[in-house]
């Protein structure tokens, strides 16, 4: 498969058994993960194949209104993002259609005029499963680049990991091979022209009023979806905060974190870039290593699980030694039980775990560390830890704008166990790892972090 000097081999992969291009219209870029067109090396890539071809590029982004688990909240982030890259790519004479119909059939039926087909590569179980339908019918070449991770998922290892020890060296063992500028190229024929209908995705608000969602969520405002957004708020982010994140980095009651999870889950921002950025700047370095850990390390240890694990959003797919001392204690008196409807509606005696909870369901983010916190807790209140494990999952994926991801299934999977060791044995927990709230109180300010949440709840900042 041909590469490029600035696009590694690794990052490429022919899905089909078709390897010549076909005869066509164009080529076409099968967006759907990388939702964005700055530092985009799929979209590079296809650029240049249609540069070869002395074809247009087209994009294509296929819309359905029942992805599993989305709601109103996670749609509106996404078209937001749709529309920035848009316009984006029509500067660059470049024509983004979107249709409303699920992203296989979007990717097969904008296919049939094109020469060959490139996408973005994604590693959830029905990302897979669509990039393999289209593989496998579109009757031309179908080429995957890696376009979310730093580190290509099988480059760095071949099995799944057990913890962030086993992967740290294998990642890093790459990282300069990985790590560099991509070349932007300019296509030689544009493609607005190209008479192809698809939705009007400019209005936001509008194209969601348009679809059959689950209302149940509303949106929020306290943050925006798009690559010009995202890039925004991470300049914000190594201008006033980078300085503290060493320090504050479990201190949510600050705001000194980098916000990036939600642009990385919908793919709106390139981890690359993000790793260049932080490498400009001089000084800070124990601040920008606990970054790379962070975007490099912990972020591709949950992609390895979701990749290598075929049953990462399932309570089995727990270690074994988790699940045998979680089963062992699954009748110990709990001094608090609460319902789904319970936890759902921060109804409980922990003013801590209640804030998390109104920072999720009314901002759609919360803090990480809170997420560990609000996590362990759900275990400790919950009648048995296989329902804990599923009412923690929904509740992640409904609410925060970042659910649904990779790191959200190892993050869920990680408070029932999931990389980490046993510790010394506990009710309820047996030797997975607990958490209290005085050493909430102890480590940080939740009095002040309950402060935080009421503002934001209340319309501040």
């Amino acid at each position: 498969m041909e590469s490029y000097r600035d696009i590694e081999p690794q990052r490429i992969e022919l899905l089909s058994r078709h390897d010549r291009p076909c005869e066509g219209t164009y080529v076409l870029y099968w967006m759907q993960a990388a939702q964005r067109e700055h530092f985009n090396p799929a979209l590079e890539l296809a650029i240049r194949r249609a540069n070869e071809l002395d074809q247009p590029l087209l994009v294509g982004f296929g819309l359905m209104d029942d992805f599993p688990e989305a709601n109103l909240r996670h749609y509106r982030f996404m078209l937001q993002g749709l529309a920035d890259a848009r316009r984006a790519l029509a500067r660059r004479e470049i024509k983004l259609v979107v249709l409303h119909s699920p992203p296989d059939e979007a990717a097969l039926q904008l296919g049939r005029d094109a020469s060959l087909i490139v996408t973005d590569r994604g590693h959830t179980r029905v990302q897979r499963q669509w990039r393999n339908r289209v593989a496998e019918e579109a009757g031309r070449p179908v080429i995957q680049v890696e376009t979310n991770l730093i580190v290509p998922v099988d480059t760095a290892s071949d099995k799944r990991e057990y913890a962030a020890r086993t992967l740290r060296s294998k990642v890093h063992k790459h990282l300069p091979r990985f790590l560099h500028p991509l070349e932007r190229t300019e296509p030689r024929k544009p493609s607005l022209p190209l008479q192809v209908p698809g939705m009007d995705v400019d209005d936001p608000d509008g194209a969601c009023a348009r679809l059959n969602l689950d209302r149940s969520v509303d949106p929020v405002d306290r943050f925006t979806g798009g690559q010009r957004e995202a890039r925004r708020v991470f300049q914000a982010f190594l201008d006033e905060r980078l300085k503290h994140y060493a320090a504050h980095r479990n201190q949510p009651q600050t705001d000194d974190v980098s916000y990036m999870s939600m642009y990385l889950h919908f793919g709106q921002v390139s981890p690359v870039w993000l790793a260049l950025e932080l490498e400009k700047g001089r000084g800070l370095r124990e601040s920008r290593d606990v970054f790379i850990e962070e975007l490099l390390v912990r972020r591709e240890l949950a992609h390895n699980y979701t990749l290598f694990e075929p049953d990462y959003d399932r309570y089995d797919a727990l270690p074994d030694w988790a699940k045998k001392t979680l089963g062992e204690h699954r009748n110990d008196a709990r001094e608090h039980l609460y319902t789904p409807e319970q936890l759902e509606e921060a109804a409980t005696h922990d003013p801590y775990w209640n804030a998390a909870m109104r920072e999720m369901r009314h901002t759609g983010y919360m803090h990480n560390h809170m997420r560990m916190y609000w996590g362990k807790k759900i275990l400790e209140w919950t009648d048995t830890p296989e329902n804990a494990f599923s009412v923690a999952l929904a509740l992640n994926n409904r609410y925060l704008i970042d659910g649904r991801d990779p790191n959200s299934y190892a993050g869920v999977a990680w408070v029932f166990g999931l990389h980490d060791r046993p510790w010394p044995e506990r009710p309820i927990f047996g030797k997975v790892r607990y958490m209290a709230a005085s050493g909430l109180e102890r480590k940080c300010d939740p009095e002040a972090y309950v402060r935080k949440v009421d503002r934001l709840v209340q319309g501040g900042r």
